[in-house]
């Protein structure tokens, strides 16, 4: 066994040591730290299988994003929590027993899979010239499946929209997240300071390089959006009114110009959402510009919950 080997085996061990403490852990605090690492250690994983832009999702959204929003739920809940009662020795067997099934059938389909399985990236590799782009997973999504990642965006408003509306009458249009505090201290308050001037390089080079290199809008965007909850939750800066109206047209932005640019396609091309010759790179970076933009915006709302409160006066 080489040593690169011995350190797949030894991440994989890994990754099934904490996903193994993740559904043991009783304190709920320990279950939702340990499923950010499993995430980080996934991302890890998906990069040995050279899927970076996976490895880049997972990474943003699996351990940081939903992390968040998990460790958020869990201080919310925690007064409201009652002792786990401990399950019978039956159902405990009858549990592991069905997930042995269950992973031994996953382990099946990947051990057995033919040689060489079905796969379109041949053809999708070879119209990356004519859309002037370099990475083949934008192309999928910004241009061969345009109209599927037009839709998710749009979904993504929606979810905000439903989560405002559980927000009472009274406090539509109001504030969420915490207050800011006049001078916030600790750690997280240091990290919040240091951290935001890099992942906001970090996150416009990947939505930048998205086109030729892995990366992309929302990549890039749940970067940014971490940033922002960062700064949130250590009360250096208050999230703004729902109802600011750049905070809206910034939430749109992101469908309204995908939809713009699809629209202008039956004009020069003749389908929609098809690029003209020569202009399908510009178009699609442009696009990704205000895709990145909704999505750095959407994400901390989602997590930040319906208002709360009334803006200050």
């Amino acid at each position: 066994m080489s040593v690169v080997q011995a350190l797949d085996a030894g991440v994989v061990a890994l990754v099934l040591a904490v996903a193994g403490y993740t559904i043991v852990a009783r304190a709920s605090f320990a279950a939702v730290v340990a499923y950010v690492a499993y995430g980080l250690l996934v991302s890890l994983v998906w990069v040995r299988l050279f899927a970076v832009d996976v490895a880049l999702t997972e990474a943003a959204v699996g351990g940081g994003v939903t992390g968040v929003l998990l460790i958020s739920a869990v201080v919310r809940l925690r007064g409201t929590e009652a002792p786990a009662e401990r399950a019978g020795v039956r159902f405990r067997l009858l549990s592991a027993a069905l997930s042995a099934v269950v992973a031994l059938g996953l382990a099946s389909v990947v051990f057995f899979m033919p040689q060489a399985g079905p796969s379109l990236a041949p053809q999708a590799a070879e119209h990356l010239g004519d859309l002037g782009l370099g990475n083949a997973v934008t192309a999928v999504l910004i241009a061969y499946r345009a109209l599927d990642t037009m839709l998710e965006k749009v979904v993504l408003l929606l979810a905000v929209i439903g989560v405002w509306s559980l927000a009472a009458d009274r406090y539509w249009g109001g504030v969420t997240g915490l207050q800011r505090v006049a001078r916030p201290q600790g750690a997280l308050a240091f990290f919040a300071q240091l951290l935001p001037p890099f992942g906001i390089v970090v996150g416009v080079h990947i939505v930048w390089v998205g086109a030729d290199e892995p990366g992309g809008a929302f990549q890039g965007g749940a970067i940014l959006a971490a940033m922002w909850m960062i700064a949130v939750m250590a009360r250096l800066v208050e999230a703004p009114p729902t109802g600011t109206r750049w905070l809206r047209l910034v939430l749109i932005s992101g469908p309204v110009m995908f939809l713009a640019v699809g629209v202008l396609g039956f004009v020069v091309p003749g389908a929609f959402l098809a690029y003209p010759a020569g202009f399908a790179k510009p178009l699609i970076v442009f696009i990704e510009a205000f895709m990145t933009l909704a999505i750095a915006a959407a994400l901390p709302l989602l997590v930040a919950g319906p208002p709360k409160r009334l803006p200050s006066p």
